[in-house]
């Protein structure tokens, strides 16, 4: 059999398998180390590798169930390896977010208000804090482990219906599954949207309790679909050259991919600056305090080291990818496409990054009485064990899911409108 046939390429499961075991285990090594000097950043390491790789799986979850309801005729030969890698989400939020919540040495460490016994750098405990007193309704550990186990099971339905039916298809050849599909994806979509925007607001909003932001979900949203669309280019552009949709996938559904990836780059930075111009313009301390230490260096009141990052997501992140994706011809030169995938997955982590690592950790040494945790640190390789960890077992299971199952819907009702598509 030939190396670059599809069943060659899933015969590497293991392999993939075995590389994300041995990463998870060393990056959970020194979480609990860290948790025994009382120390959160080896968590956080935790926390955003699983949350990237979760953010990329919903994405592709939600695309999932949008191209159903909408029927779109390009979507079914690229759909079918979300449905294989969707299989992966249920899993990385048991390996990581889970954890991380049930476990409450780490919960207390990276959400601080769940524990009410916390003291303060005033002296009070967590639990007198007037601020967390208003939002205790939601910001209370019992209601949040309720949360954390909906998400868990919700997804995991979500996964096992968008699967399950679209597998039958190939086997039984009835098209009801994709009617039902469709019902089913109409129902998902909006409670899959409240999904996501309670679980930033938990997994990441709530690391800084005292900050909000009505419009966190949507900037989740948006950074989730980025990373999709980039994952998906790189993703069938390898699976292309390995003989896996070698003469399915053509210029055209990469012109389709391309455009999304322009309106949802244009998508995140509308929101991301609206987010940042209400809470520059209303200036209230309770708001601000979130930017300030991302841009300030308190102890000098000169520009900090996370304000080089907020320029790179803004030229890096956005200008760079959105100017490219502008010519046509960027969106259906494969070469030119997958550049531009990787800058967006790039600029995907760093934004996770800015948004999860900067907090204020109370040190009385210090006029201010606070340091920011740094961006620069040897930390970031263990960011990048754990990315490589959970990337492992998703590609696991997605390759374990194509030995399994036809590698293009051959029964759905547009698959040959899909093969044949064209602009």
């Amino acid at each position: 059999m030939s190396s670059s046939s599809p069943h060659a390429l899933t015969a590497h499961w293991k392999k993939f398998l075995a590389l994300g075991v041995a990463a998870l285990a060393v990056v959970w090594y020194f979480a609990f180390a860290g948790v025994a000097h009382h120390e959160n950043r080896q968590a956080l390491s935790v926390l955003v590798g699983s949350l990237f790789w979760v953010s990329i799986l919903i994405g592709m979850l939600l695309l999932t169930m949008i191209t159903r309801v909408f029927d779109a005729g390009w979507a079914p030969v690229i759909r079918r390896n979300w449905e294989f890698m969707i299989g992966a989400l249920p899993v990385v939020l048991l390996l990581g977010v889970v954890p991380l919540a049930f476990l409450p040495d780490f919960r207390h460490l990276l959400w601080e208000w769940t524990d009410v016994k916390h003291i303060l750098p005033s002296g009070h405990e967590v639990g007198h804090d007037p601020i967390l007193q208003a939002k205790s309704w939601f910001l209370n550990e019992k209601f949040f482990l309720v949360r954390i186990s909906l998400y868990v099971v919700f997804f995991s339905v979500l996964t096992w219906a968008m699967r399950t039916w679209s597998f039958k298809q190939d086997t039984d050849r009835t098209a009801s599954h994709t009617h039902t599909l469709h019902a089913f994806s109409a129902a998902g979509i909006p409670l899959g949207a409240v999904a996501l925007t309670m679980l930033a607001f938990d997994c990441l909003m709530a690391l800084s309790y005292h900050w909000f932001s009505t419009m966190y979900g949507v900037w989740f949203f948006a950074l989730s679909i980025r990373l999709a669309l980039a994952a998906t280019v790189i993703l069938t552009y390898r699976l292309s050259n390995g003989g896996w949709l070698d003469g399915i996938l053509n210029q055209a559904h990469r012109h389709v991919l391309g455009c999304l990836m322009l309106a949802f780059t244009v998508f995140w930075a509308y929101i991301s600056f609206s987010q940042y111009f209400l809470i520059y313009t209303a200036n209230i301390p309770e708001e601000t305090f979130w930017y300030n230490i991302r841009e300030i260096d308190a102890a000098t009141g000169l520009k900090s080291e996370w304000w080089s990052v907020s320029m790179y997501l803004i030229f890096g992140f956005f200008f760079l990818p959105f100017l490219s994706l502008l010519f046509y011809r960027t969106k259906i030169i494969a070469g030119r496409l997958l550049t531009v995938a990787w800058i967006i997955l790039v600029g995907g982590l760093v934004d996770l990054w800015f948004n999860a690592i900067p907090r204020q950790v109370y040190d009385k040494s210090t006029p201010e009485g606070f340091v920011v945790t740094p961006f620069l640190t040897p930390y970031l390789f263990l960011d990048l064990a754990a990315i490589i960890g959970f990337g492992g077992i998703v590609f696991a299971i997605f390759l374990r899911g194509a030995a399994k199952h036809e590698t293009i819907p051959v029964h759905d009702p547009r698959i040959l409108e899909s093969i044949n598509y064209h602009e």
